[in-house]
């Protein structure tokens, strides 16, 4: 993934470090003489016919069903926990109480209550499954849905396709890819990471901006990283470093110099009662920088509420350290969910947004029906709940149901496959397309006979 990170440098195998290359480019250095070399390389034309956007929002550690979505009043307290459903705008639809703000707009999200998937109960391969519809193996990891919109419709302007908040998915337990890269499609195709929290004070876009000043040996750099390019350009161009400047750095670039983007990342356009009302946390401010960027132009963004599930309040609620108490989804994550995706769908709407964007909610998997002896729940891939909004999707629905304890799917069973496949439906993405996998063999986005959900549409 090409990441934004102001803390930590990259060098050809030159010496050249890849900050001085992009500030190099902030005082019009790139482009002077080697125009050929930065050109952005063509991705197909854009229909506007086709130009869906997606928000996916990745709600890291598995919410359970049972205490949010899919709740079970009726049944025995170590199932039905400490939580009571309340009413949502939408008569019959219930959601727990955690989430009074999102109940005022269930007429704008479809509820999917019998996701499922067949993979281990560990963090990582939900991750790659519910990012990119399939499980990795024998070393072929798929890529997420946002790379392969990248792939088949390109940026918009100076927007980048694909952009990914705050910050990768870190160490979850399992040393296993998370699918939040362009897997097979290559690194040109990888989402742009901020790497940054947008709600510190301080926050700001690294290597977007131009340095504050620039030392004599800055610029002495700079000259020399000129006359190197200049004097050896033909074997330049057809190296692994141009390339990747080509696929990479040139819409970094892009970005940098581009006053629409860098506009987009500025939070002090908003008004602190805009602020308030999202969250201001890395998750709410991560939403509305989503909204932004949306506004101007990008494709897809993916949003982890969460980076790791240790040491760190989550989903994750195993009810021990490292983890998480499940009182927390009422003192700490439900209400950090709740302000940001209500304002979320309220302000898209109210922009003339969410009928163009899909926003998608969804952890890696649920949690046990069960309440365990540490008074908290453990993995449980085999039933959880989803929220689909925007995007063509009809609101006010519920697709699907699980048995009376919450465990497996009753009605309506759905796959992460599926789950893709409906992504792709409402990005207009013609599911037999075929992607070039490894070793130049064909692979479709997503596998011959399956299909989205097609109750949302």
């Amino acid at each position: 993934m090409f990441r934004f990170d102001a803390e930590k440098t990259v060098s050809f195998c030159d010496g050249i470090r890849r900050r001085d290359f992009l500030h190099a480019g902030s005082l019009g250095f790139l482009g002077l003489t080697l125009p050929d070399l930065f050109a952005i390389k063509a991705q197909g034309a854009i229909n506007t016919e086709n130009d869906m956007n997606c928000i996916f929002l990745m709600l890291l550690g598995g919410p359970s069903q049972v205490d949010t979505f899919d709740m079970k009043p009726n049944a025995p307290s170590e199932i039905r926990g400490p939580y009571k459903p309340i009413k949502t705008n939408v008569p019959g639809i219930e959601i727990s109480e955690i989430f009074p703000h999102t109940a005022k707009h269930a007429d704008k999200f479809a509820l999917v209550r019998g996701v499922y998937h067949t993979a281990a109960a560990v963090h990582d391969t939900g991750h790659q499954m519910m990012q990119t519809g399939r499980l990795f193996q024998a070393g072929q990891e798929h890529p997420h849905v946002g790379c392969v919109l990248s792939k088949l419709r390109g940026p918009r302007g100076d927007a980048p396709s694909h952009v990914l908040l705050p910050r990768p998915i870190g160490n979850t337990g399992g040393n296993l890819p998370h699918g939040q890269s362009a897997g097979f499609l290559g690194k040109q195709f990888d989402p742009f990471v901020l790497n940054s929290d947008p709600s510190k004070p301080d926050f700001k876009v690294p290597d977007m901006l131009p340095p504050d000043y620039i030392s004599s040996v800055r610029v002495d750099r700079r000259r020399k990283l000129r006359e190197m390019v200049d004097a050896s350009v033909k074997e330049f161009e057809v190296s692994p470093d141009a390339r990747l400047l080509d696929d990479n750095f040139q819409q970094a670039y892009t970005l940098m110099s581009s006053a629409k983007m860098r506009e987009a990342f500025d939070l002090s356009k908003e008004p602190d009662s805009v602020k308030d009302r999202y969250g201001r946390n890395k998750f709410g401010m991560s939403c509305l920088l989503a909204r932004r960027m949306i506004e101007r132009g990008v494709r897809f963004v993916t949003i982890n509420q969460f980076e790791t599930v240790f040491n760190e309040i989550t989903w994750d609620i195993h009810g021990s350290a490292p983890f998480s108490p499940i009182g927390c989804y009422q003192n700490e994550v439900g209400p950090m969910f709740d302000n940001a995706y209500a304002s979320l769908l309220e302000d898209l709407s109210q922009r003339g947004l969410l009928q163009n964007t899909l926003i998608v909610a969804t952890g890696e998997f649920g949690r046990t029906p069960k309440i365990n002896p540490a008074g908290g729940r453990d993995h449980w891939p085999q039933c959880w709940t989803m929220l689909f909004a925007g995007g063509g999707v009809k609101g006010g629905q519920i697709v699907g149901a699980s048995d009376e304890i919450g465990a497996y799917p009753k009605d309506r069973p759905v796959t992460p496959g599926e789950v893709a496949a409906t992504m792709m439906r409402s990005l207009k993405i013609d599911l037999g397309t075929e992607l070039t996998g490894l070793q130049g063999r064909p692979i479709r986005v997503v596998e011959h006979g399956v299909n989205p959900i097609s109750e949302l549409f």
